[in-house]
Order: C-alpha cells, then sequence, then structure tokens
C-alpha cells in the first residue's frame, strides 16, 4: 500500500475509526437491482475485493479468497421516516468494520419516505471523498437508459513506481542548485542559467523551511467543550437541500466563496456551544481543519489516475473567527484567512507529515497525529458533486449526503455537498462533544439566511 493510503489504518482509534460515510437516495432502487449493480460494476475495481493485511513493516493490498458481495450489503425493509432513518444512519455509522474482509459496506433502506436510502460505510485507506465521487461519477450515467462506458480498475503494485517517481522529483529539485560539473566546457556558457536556477531552489528551501516551522509551532486549539474526551459513539444529521443559488449569490455579492460561506455558518454554529465566556472567546484560538486536493500540484508517478482509489489530499487549518460580533465580520475574516492559506505550502505539508504515520513505530503515531490534528477542533469538508441528476441501476439520484471522519481527539464534523444544483449540510459528532447535533445543524442553516 501507498503511504498516503496506508497512513488512514495507522492513524486510526478505537474511539475515532477513519471511515467514510455516504448515502445516496434513489428514487425506486431495489434490492435486487442493487445486486446485480454491486455485484458487476462496484467490484470491478480490484481494490474493493482486496482487504489491507499487516506484514512486518508495512501494509498490503491482499485479495480475499472467500470474497461474495452479498457479506458487504445488508437490507432493510423498515418504512422509516425522515427521523427514524437519521438514527438508523447513526447506528450504522457506529457499526465498526472488520478488517479480516474488505472494509466497506453498503445498507439499503428501500422502503424509506421520500425514496430508497443507499448508504455506504468505506474506510479512508481504499479512498478519499474526490477519488469516491469520480468512481461514481463513472458508474453513475447521466440518463437512466445509459450504462457505465469505463469502469473498473485493477489493483497494481504502485510502491516502487511511487518510490522511483519520488526520487526523481527529488533529484530534480537538487539540480537546480546547479551543482553540476564546472569544468565543463559548457560551465561558463551556462553559469548565469546556473545561477538563477540555484536561487529559485534557494528561496523553495528557505520557504518550507519557514512555512514548516511556522505549521508546527501554531498554537492548539484553546480549551473549550469541544475537546472532551471522546466516547466513541457518534450521531449524524442532515439538512434539507437548500439552492445552490442562494450560496452563489451570497459569495458574489461578497466577493467570497462557498467556502468562505460554509465555513462562517459552522463559525456561528460552533461559538454558543464552547463553552466560553465572552472574556475567554476574545483570546480564544479555535482552528477548522478542511481538506484540500492537491493531486494538480502533484508530480507524474505520485499523483493517482483518473479513475484510480487513492488519497491525494492535504489539510490546512482555517481560524474560526468564534469572537465575531456579526456574520459579515465573520465572514469577511474567514475570507482573510482562505486567502493566505490559498498561497502557503500547509496541504502538502500536512499531506507528508500524515503519510509519514504508516512508517513511524506504533508510540510515534499517536504523538505524530496529535502534532498534527491538535491543531483543529471540527473538520469541515465541501465536496462538489455533478451540476445534472445522475441515475445508478437505472434509478435517479435525487440526494447526495456524505460525513467525513475525524482524526486525532476532533470530535465534530461538518460537511456540505453540492448536487444537481442542491446543496445539504451534514454534521457527525461525538456524544461527548454534542450529543444531539441536530441544534447545530439549524443554526448553520441559519446563519446562511442571516446573508438573504
Amino acid at each position: 500500500m501507498l503511504p498516503s493510503d496506508s497512513a488512514w489504518l495507522a492513524l486510526e482509534r478505537p474511539e475515532n475509526p477513519m471511515t467514510i460515510t455516504i448515502m445516496l437516495r434513489v428514487d425506486g432502487l431495489t434490492a435486487a437491482r442493487f445486486r446485480d449493480f454491486l455485484s458487476v460494476y462496484w467490484i470491478a475495481w480490484e481494490r474493493f475485493r482486496c482487504r489491507p493485511v499487516w506484514k512486518a513493516p508495512a501494509w498490503y493490498w491482499q485479495v480475499d479468497p472467500t470474497f461474495t458481495a452479498a457479506r458487504h450489503l445488508d437490507v432493510a425493509l423498515d418504512r422509516f421516516d425522515r427521523h427514524q432513518l437519521q438514527d438508523w444512519v447513526s447506528c450504522r455509522l457506529n457499526e465498526p468494520l472488520p478488517l479480516y474482509r474488505p472494509a466497506w459496506k453498503f445498507w439499503l433502506a428501500p422502503n424509506a419516505e421520500g425514496g430508497a436510502a443507499l448508504l455506504l460505510r468505506l474506510h479512508h485507506c481504499y479512498a478519499d471523498g474526490l477519488s469516491l465521487l469520480g468512481i461514481f461519477d463513472k458508474l453513475c450515467p447521466v440518463s437512466p437508459r445509459q450504462y457505465p462506458a469505463i469502469y473498473g480498475a485493477p489493483e497494481l503494485p504502485q510502491l516502487g513506481r511511487w518510490a522511483d517517481s519520488a526520487q526523481r522529483w527529488f533529484g530534480s529539485l537538487v539540480a537546480q542548485l546547479g551543482l553540476g560539473n564546472t569544468s565543463s566546457p559548457d560551465f561558463a556558457a551556462g553559469a548565469g542559467a546556473s545561477q538563477g536556477l540555484a536561487g529559485k531552489a534557494v528561496h523553495s528551501g528557505t520557504r518550507l523551511v519557514h512555512e514548516l516551522s511556522e505549521f508546527l509551532v501554531e498554537p492548539q486549539d484553546s480549551a473549550s467543550d469541544l475537546k472532551r474526551p471522546l466516547l466513541g459513539r457518534r450521531n449524524c444529521r442532515w439538512s434539507d437541500p437548500v439552492s445552490l443559488d442562494d450560496f452563489r449569490t451570497i459569495a458574489r455579492a461578497t466577493n467570497t466563496t462557498i467556502n468562505d460561506v460554509l465555513l462562517a455558518c459552522v463559525a456561528a454554529a460552533i461559538r454558543p456551544r464552547l463553552g466560553l465566556t465572552p472574556g475567554q472567546l476574545d483570546d480564544a484560538v479555535m482552528h477548522a481543519a478542511v481538506p484540500v486536493d492537491i493531486r494538480a500540484h502533484m508530480p507524474e508517478g505520485i499523483k493517482p489516475e483518473d479513475g484510480e482509489p487513492g488519497n491525494c489530499f492535504g489539510t490546512v487549518f482555517v481560524p474560526l473567527p468564534v469572537d465575531g460580533a456579526s456574520a459579515l465580520e465573520r465572514l469577511f475574516r474567514i475570507k482573510h484567512e482562505t486567502r493566505k492559506l490559498k498561497k502557503s505550502w500547509q496541504p502538502g505539508i500536512a499531506w507528508g507529515l500524515t503519510a509519514c504515520a504508516s512508517l513511524l513505530p506504533e508510540a510515534g503515531r499517536r504523538p505524530l497525529a496529535d502534532l498534527v490534528f491538535r491543531k483543529a477542533s471540527a473538520v469541515v469538508s465541501n465536496v462538489p458533486g455533478t451540476p445534472e441528476t445522475r441515475y445508478l441501476a437505472g434509478c435517479a439520484i435525487t440526494e447526495q449526503m456524505f460525513w467525513v471522519p475525524q482524526a486525532g481527539d476532533i470530535g465534530l464534523g461538518v460537511s456540505i455537498v453540492s448536487y444537481a444544483g442542491q446543496v445539504q449540510f451534514g454534521v457527525v459528532a461525538d456524544e461527548a462533544v454534542m450529543p444531539d447535533p441536530q441544534d447545530f445543524l439549524s443554526d448553520c442553516v441559519q446563519e446562511l439566511q442571516q446573508f438573504s
């Protein structure tokens, strides 16, 4: 396994499993139709027939010789109303995934009120959210009469190729220093160019040291009710769909982004749940860990191929203005912070440190996780879905929702997903941090209305 994938096995804790949960509402999907879809299309990705196996000193993908798709699907025939469905999803979210077989599972509630509910839980080592979106993009066409045209991928050994690419990439950086043969006849002609490249390399090296130092000395979040010891029992909730145009209108009017608006809503909802006095809020340090896709910045051979499952994202830690006096103040302060972070190397640094987790002995993994994730009190993730309606096994997908895992001692996760012109909020919280996240979710939506 690649270090960027096996890291999520190394960082896992009993009270904080590294699993991604996705829910689709699929109009008219039956158990028989989905079993056919699962046995033909989903398992065409060989990785989903593999389980992670530890063979010192590393993790490996091993094909499960007893694999059957039937073991990875449960069907609930209950006629869940909305509230019952949310409780049912929360219960499934707390079920452990056994590592003696491939660590993913589907649940289908075909009779749920409002359309069939299809739930997927998958260990983070298999793929990140964008990889899964790419897979569903291939499997879910734009017409109910269209079959997936291209799907599936073999699971090939990649560590050697990955290591060779990383070595070549590092070698090219060293070569930029101009440390060639100065006795060469061409040396004088190339001296000016070499000095220019050396200057750029020195500047890049200095910047890397500076940004790494800033990352390491970033203060941890203030003690608050969000930093209680976790119980390992979590509840999730999701909102009704909101028009994507509402977000776009706010973002355009304020010259911000949809991510900025989301983070402003989270800051407002977190504020009354910290258990801090107004004086303490003025001095509070509070961050949100925000996943950032870094595929476009990775060299060839290291970044995954199109449609290939895997993990290729970093994390930025955005300061949350929980002391902000108004919705607009919070929004513009977040805009200022995110603009700075967009120019930083923080996502790549966080990706590199996280990937090191599986290379460390067990005693060193918890300190590494604390070093990275003590800087945040919540994980906030925004995943853009397709702008048009998609179809799974010929049935229209009417809603998409997902819930992010939280690493380290973080007990709160907030997600937003856009799909077919609508947006939905989702929240998952450990019971020690937030026994019932419904009020928090309502406050996020209420803050959005403050901009109208």
